[in-house]
């Protein structure tokens, strides 16, 4: 039976930041079928067309917008001329991101400012720019994507984390403030979704410590990938029901509590993982 909640999307209008691939391409699909306006805001202008395409083949409404997070005066634009076409903004996405992966010895300056631009920056520039409307509407509904990197060690993935972690921080600090003026806010924490960062670290990502492509989706399928529209179906329910840490697929729940009542056993099962990947480079050539 589907959730009544889901209705909270019909006739609403949603931006979706990294609207183009991935967790947020099957969010905006998702949302649309759901009857949900969405504006599609990626760097990526062909993708994003791609995915309105669809969007209208099956019925739905949306538009498609070049976006590059990391310009906060661009961001509140868009937010400001969606406000103004739609009448106001209901759900605010901010999911675009990108990965870097790689031992921390190898890291430059440039490789922490690009993950924490586009991964912490462009999260605070999209809520700086949808709040304030928000606040004025009396409603509306942040929606921050971070990771299961956001609440466990992830070694060799060292700077994605750092920015995970800051965005669950920043999300569940926010939400008791928005909610005095009527605002959610939530943030979602996916385990492992099948998309293009799993093979490259994203359209803009990089990988600083070379890893044979077929270690890297060895280590990935062991941890069950989920399709990203079965996850963004699981999450438009926990949003609909205003769900302050959304953590999918639901066994990852109980990888985060045991971690949370047994750290140090956490941190021993987590450095054994990583041993054992560096350990499969290294036979790989790496």
């Amino acid at each position: 039976m589907a959730n009544p909640a889901l209705a909270a999307f019909k006739d609403k209008t949603a931006i979706v930041t990294g609207g183009a691939s991935g967790i947020g391409r099957a969010l905006a699909i998702e949302m649309s079928l759901l009857g949900c306006y969405v504006v599609l805001a990626d760097r990526e202008a062909e993708a994003s067309e791609d995915v309105l395409k669809t969007i209208h083949a099956l019925g739905g409404k949306g538009s498609a917008e070049i976006l590059d997070v990391r310009q906060a005066t661009d961001v509140d634009a868009l937010v400001r001329k969606t406000a103004v076409q739609q009448g106001g903004i209901d759900f605010m996405f901010n999911n675009a991101g990108i990965g870097i992966g790689g031992r921390v010895s190898r890291y430059r300056e440039e490789h922490w400012k690009d993950i924490l631009d586009v991964n912490l920056m462009g999260v605070i520039h999209g809520i700086q720019a949808a709040y304030p409307l928000m606040r004025e509407q009396g409603h509306g509904h942040i929606v921050n994507t971070a990771s299961i990197a956001g609440l466990f060690p992830a070694p060799f993935a060292v700077s994605y984390a750092m920015t995970k972690h800051a965005v669950v921080g920043l999300s569940t600090s926010l939400r008791p403030e928005a909610a005095a003026f009527g605002i959610r806010v939530s943030v979602l924490c996916p385990g492992v979704v099948r998309t293009p960062i799993l093979k490259n670290c994203g359209k803009h990502g990089r990988m600083i410590t070379p890893v044979p492509m077929d270690v890297q989706l060895k280590t990935w399928e062991k941890m069950r990938p989920m399709e990203p529209h079965a996850f963004a179906r699981k999450a438009l329910n926990e949003i609909a029901l205003g769900k302050p840490v959304i953590v999918i697929p639901g066994w990852w729940r109980w990888v985060q509590r045991l971690y949370v009542l047994f750290p140090g056993l956490g941190h021993a099962v987590v450095r054994k993982m990583y041993n054992d990947y560096e350990n499969a480079i290294r036979e790989a050539g790496g």
